[in-house]
């Protein structure tokens, strides 16, 4: 899939959300980050985040969001059959929280998978308060807490969540 350069605004800020590619160092550094961030808050076995391999498949977008230069965010879309997706990997650099960029690669992400014409995205989650910002805004943007999926198990643990794209959700 090809995904178009996109400046993704958001009240007083714009992002250049476009494809991240995996031979930059900086995704690399962030991916990383994000994997061994998550392994750290979670309890043993209960961490899903994929390692650099695990998003480089022919069915993972990974998309990144940069300010300028700068590497400010990523996120991944995993495509789990011909109608629906997960998120993965959603992580602000931090030095850049509270600015809208998981928002805006959310939104970009969300509109990949309709024009991809998935009818769901699913996501799965912690349930410590570490999660508790990502929950809200995945809430807030219309996922509900629901049925494991894939390989996941809802737990006290882990936690998972959908947003379907149908006409209805539009």
């Amino acid at each position: 899939m090809t995904v178009a350069r996109h400046a993704h605004t958001v009240p007083g800020m714009a992002f250049d959300i476009r494809p991240a590619r995996l031979a930059d160092p900086a995704v690399r550094d962030l991916v990383g980050y994000h994997q061994r961030d998550m392994l750290a808050v979670s309890p043993p076995g209960t961490s899903f985040a994929l390692d650099v391999s695990g998003l480089s498949g022919p069915d993972v977008t990974l998309l990144g969001a940069w300010d300028g230069d700068v590497l400010v965010g990523i996120g991944a879309l995993k495509r789990l059959s011909s109608n629906s997706a997960e998120l993965k990997s959603m992580r602000t650099h931090s030095d850049h929280l509270g600015r809208g960029v998981a928002r805006a690669i959310l939104e970009k992400l969300i509109a990949i998978a309709r024009s991809d014409g998935l009818a769901r995205l699913s996501l799965e989650t912690g349930t410590n308060d570490r999660f508790a910002p990502a929950i809200a805004l995945y809430t807030r943007r219309g996922f509900v807490a629901g049925e494991a999926f894939a390989q996941y198990a809802n737990g006290p643990h882990n936690q998972c969540y959908h947003l379907e794209l149908g006409e209805a959700a539009a």
